[in-house]
């Protein structure tokens, strides 16, 4: 690699240090607010959006930032979009508490990223993808005043083996993870060739068929239409060299027998009806890390965020507040 990648951000609830920092991790192809948006919202605390922003769900080119939420760029300047909690008055200052401060990255040309070069995506690998995170969260802190402290983190997929590359990579900034519809190793890397090499070719819009297949627990395109266009409509317009890169990536990611020496609460979280990550790759990572725990959410495939918001939304609370148990 010969330029450190950049990554989107979004700053679902970013008010200063004294909450603890939760960090999202995003699937390939999806952005991190079209499919951690709900939860993200339940983790951070419900407020009003900010004066002057839209009602609907606006979103950016590739993809989408609710109206409320900021987001930042690689070099960390904040859009208009504005602060969730930007704007509260004293009245809704209750509200305004919460937990957790919570902000989230994008993968390469997803979401907030800005168009990838040919020198961030040569050999791009997922252990460059943690450390363009860990830039990603020292951004966040040196707003917050903590730079350098350890953080949450929760991640699905492909996020998820960014949490486990952070968790060997970076032991001391990792205080606990959430490993959602993830593996260790995601098949082989001929059939991620394959599908790299197609969409370099033809463009993001080839994999749309297959995702809805993939992505959705039976029933839920016809019960969330809105929530599941929008994470289509983000793999759509995802720039197609960078997803074929961080299919690369995924290809050759392989953490089997390296987990051992995880030393932090793990929670290992599979969808029951996950055709990609089923859960038995989920009790693998429980197997592995001491101490950790697997739990199978009901009625949910690959992307749990955002098909049962509320039950992996509280299932990272208990988490970080110290509920998860083996």
């Amino acid at each position: 690699m010969t330029a450190r990648p950049r990554l989107g951000a979004v700053e679902f609830a970013l008010r200063d240090a004294t909450r603890p920092l939760l960090v999202l991790g995003p699937s390939l192809g999806t952005s991190v607010s079209a499919l951690w948006g709900e939860a993200a919202e339940l983790l951070a605390g419900a407020v009003r959006p900010v004066e002057g922003a839209a009602a609907d769900e606006g979103a950016p080119a590739r993809g989408g930032v609710p109206a409320g939420f900021s987001v930042t760029g690689a070099a960390g300047a904040t859009d208009a979009a504005g602060a969730i909690g930007a704007g509260v008055d004293a009245a809704d200052a209750g509200a305004a508490q919460s937990e957790f401060d919570v902000i989230g990255w994008d993968l390469p040309g997803h979401g907030t990223a800005p168009t990838p070069t040919a020198a961030e995506l040569d050999g791009l690998s997922i252990a460059d993808l943690a450390r363009a995170v860990l830039d990603v969260v020292e951004r966040a802190q040196a707003r917050r005043g903590d730079v350098g402290a350890p953080f949450w983190y929760a991640g699905v997929s492909v996020g998820g083996a960014v949490g486990q590359r952070l968790l060997l990579d970076a032991p001391d900034r990792v205080l606990g993870a959430a490993l959602i519809c993830t593996a260790t190793r995601f098949g082989e890397p001929s059939g991620w060739a394959e599908r790299a090499d197609l969409v370099r070719r033809a463009g993001t819009p080839t994999q749309v068929e297959a995702a809805a297949r993939r992505w959705f627990a039976p029933g839920f395109l016809d019960r969330e239409p809105q929530v599941a266009l929008r994470l289509l409509g983000s793999l759509q317009t995802a720039d197609r060299f960078g997803y074929a890169a961080v299919c690369g990536a995924v290809g050759a990611h392989d953490l089997r027998g390296r987990l051992g020496s995880v030393a932090v609460p793990v929670v290992a979280v599979a969808g029951s009806t996950d055709p990609a990550t089923p859960p038995a790759k989920l009790e693998e990572i429980a197997d592995a890390v001491p101490g950790a725990r697997l739990v199978v959410v009901d009625g949910a495939a690959h992307l749990a965020p955002a098909e049962r918001p509320q039950a992996v939304a509280d299932l990272v609370r208990d988490l970080v507040m110290g509920r998860v148990t083996a």
